[in-house]
């Protein structure tokens, strides 16, 4: 106690520290010499800070040496703890306990800080900060934990509605084929009661025998006619399903805080640029190494691109012309596409893409897209249900499937990456540059092989970068191998 009393003697009301280089004022209270210098500045009237008495002329400060002897003789802090009461933390600048927490520097600080460094600072006791801040915790988890209940409960009841369909699908299906079943074996039955009745009269010895069955004979059967296909559409079913995780999948699993690590990237390759085109460069950043790790070396299907693109450079470099390049070719698009050609139907796969200029959609497809032009529009990438498209716009980005369009912000440099993984039904475009970084990720279920397929406009030109050291395309005996 009598530590305690004695502390407290020894420290400075303004700083609330111990005195250091302590001065008397003629009121007899005393200060360290810096504090009352700094108080008095701030002030027009010169008043002791303790008792307010006024010193119009400002007095002299006069050194405490009785104090200051007394600082000296004692060690650098007293013990003000009681004999088994709880230790607590002290502030490393002041040494003293710590006693608020700090909202705008988000630590913990003593009563001296809250004088100084945290004057106009928001603070708090430290025991109301951590009832506050467990409660806010607890009513977090609560939240938290009744969303997630909320969403299985929502997800099971989904599940089970869409297993109901598919098994009250399934059931109209096999009953069609139990229909058509019966129908031809009624049909082969009545078909080997005739065939019985011919082979009798054929076995008659006589004429008149022979007439007679003839006679008795009955009409020949009609035609069968055409079986009828069991309505089943997997594609219908899938597409349920799909409309109902996009959405969801986009939420959790869509990367939106990549890391922006400035990478080095391959200066523009011409366009009618002769020789082998340059591999891409080697100097990347992490995230697009990474992406490297299922680089695939793509080439152009001749047999599919449009009469005014030609391809060029081993079937790496597409350009439009505005002339038709020769005769369209059977099975080639009538829309300004081509596809690749190489198809995916597992794993995991990566490609680059350089684009001469904007308007140009880079995109995968069933292999079922519609070869022939609808309408006004100059590409169908996106617009049914097989396939998934990024359109790039001079100042915009969208994203197309199905008929719907997503419209994106910002617009991305002329190298552009896709990610393409089939383990996860993910879909992601990447801009390379300046700095490698996401555009837009499709999330579906993946039915069938998938295409690179790709839209330009006149004058444009899109090549597919190579890397020396990627794999190839795993052909359709390694897919099975992979599958099985």
């Amino acid at each position: 106690m009598a530590a305690q009393l004695l502390e407290e003697d020894l420290t400075c009301s303004i700083c609330l520290g111990r005195y250091r280089d302590p001065v008397s004022l003629p009121c007899g209270h005393s200060f360290c010499t810096n504090c009352i210098q700094d108080s008095w500045r701030r002030c027009e009237e010169k008043t002791c800070p303790q008792c307010r008495q006024p010193f119009p002329e400002g007095p002299k400060l006069g050194r405490n040496l009785a104090l200051s002897a007394l600082l000296q003789a004692l060690p650098t802090t007293i013990p003000r703890q009681e004999p088994g009461a709880r230790r607590s933390a002290h502030c490393p600048r002041h040494g003293r306990p710590l006693e608020f927490f700090c909202h705008t520097e988000g630590l913990c600080v003593c009563s001296a800080c809250t004088v100084h460094e945290c004057r106009h600072h928001e603070r708090a006791l430290l025991d109301v900060e951590r009832r506050a801040r467990e409660s806010s915790a607890c009513t977090l988890a609560s939240v938290v934990s009744r969303r997630f209940g909320s969403l299985l409960q929502v997800l099971e009841e989904q599940q089970t509605k869409i297993l109901r369909d598919i098994e009250v699908a399934k059931e109209q299906a096999l009953g069609q084929v139990l229909n058509e079943e019966q129908r031809l074996a009624g049909h082969l039955e009545a078909l080997a009661q005739d065939g019985h009745s011919v082979q009798g009269v054929l076995e008659q010895v006589d004429d008149y025998s022979f007439f007679q069955g003839l006679q008795q004979l009955s009409e020949p059967l009609e035609s069968l006619g055409p079986l009828t296909p069991p309505q089943w559409d997997e594609e219908q079913q899938l597409n349920s399903v799909n409309e109902l995780l996009s959405p969801l999948c986009e939420l959790l699993l869509e990367e939106k805080n990549h890391a922006k690590v400035a990478a080095k990237t391959a200066d523009a390759v011409p366009v009618e640029a002769s020789g082998p085109l340059p591999p891409v460069p080697s100097t990347v950043c992490p995230l697009r190494r990474k992406l490297w790790q299922n680089y695939r070396n793509l080439t152009f299907d001749p047999d599919t691109a449009n009469q005014y693109l030609r391809l060029s450079h081993k079937d790496q470099q597409v350009t439009h012309h505005l002339q038709a390049q020769g005769p369209a070719r059977p099975g080639s698009f009538e829309l300004w596409q081509v596809q690749c050609a190489q198809s995916f139907q597992t794993g995991r796969h990566y490609w680059e893409v350089y684009a001469s200029d904007h308007s140009v959609t880079l995109g995968i497809t069933y292999p079922k897209l519609p070869r022939q032009k609808l309408g006004t529009h100059t590409d169908n990438i996106g617009r049914g249900p097989c396939s998934w498209g990024l359109c790039i716009q001079e100042d915009n980005i969208q994203a197309w499937h199905n008929g719907k369009v997503q419209r994106l912000r910002g617009v991305p440099g002329r190298l552009l990456g896709v990610d393409l993984n089939l383990t996860l039904g993910c879909l992601t475009f990447y801009s390379l540059e300046p700095q490698t970084q996401p555009l837009h990720t499709f999330h579906a279920v993946f039915s069938q092989p998938l295409f690179p397929v790709f839209w330009l406009l006149e004058g444009r030109t899109l090549t597919l970068r190579h890397q020396p050291e990627a794999k190839l395309p795993p052909g359709p005996q390694e897919e099975t191998t992979a599958l099985s």
